[in-house]
């Protein structure tokens, strides 16, 4: 499948009630409980571009490098994500997983190691890439080129640990 094919508008990121159950799992790592997500999903904090205050997100882990100590992540909204556009303005912040916290740096990864990456990630959890790419309006068909074509048009992050814990 190419890697131009079309695709519907991004969503909208939620808004009153969607918007409360979105930003639920941050207030739970805030109360300890992170713990309860496991190693699939991490607390992003960063800094707010024009407010220069802290930010938080929580975005799922989509791989994991224990011997570089990183963690790729994706913008599910695409490059217009508030958290994505920070990270862009100021590549430096903190993961948290579970209770472990660890200073990272940004790397934006090209189209191609996108494709990799979610042709590598489709097959280790096949709902979550069928039902990512059908919320974001990315044509798969099950293929591993359909996920690669999915993977170009993804903004993925790299988040590599530096300094001490």
């Amino acid at each position: 499948m190419p890697s131009n094919a079309p695709r519907r508008n991004r969503p909208e990121p939620p808004a009153s009630w969607r918007r409360f159950l979105a930003r639920l799992p941050v207030q739970l790592y805030r109360i300890g409980l992170g713990p309860l997500f496991g190693k699939r999903m991490l607390m992003l904090t960063h800094t707010g571009r024009i407010s220069g205050r802290a930010r938080q997100v929580v975005v799922e882990v989509v791989a994991h490098d224990p011997y570089s100590h990183s963690w790729i992540v994706a913008s599910g909204y695409g490059p217009q994500a508030q958290w994505y556009r920070n990270l862009r303005h100021s590549p430096g912040g903190t993961v948290q997983i579970g209770n472990y916290r660890h200073h990272v740096s940004a790397y934006f990864l090209s189209p191609d190691e996108g494709a990799d990456i979610m042709a590598d990630y489709a097959p280790r959890h096949p709902r979550a890439a069928r039902a990512l790419c059908h919320y974001l309006g990315l044509p798969a068909d099950g293929t591993p080129d359909s996920y690669r074509a999915a993977g170009r048009q993804i903004p993925f992050v790299r988040l590599t640990e530096y300094g001490p814990n």
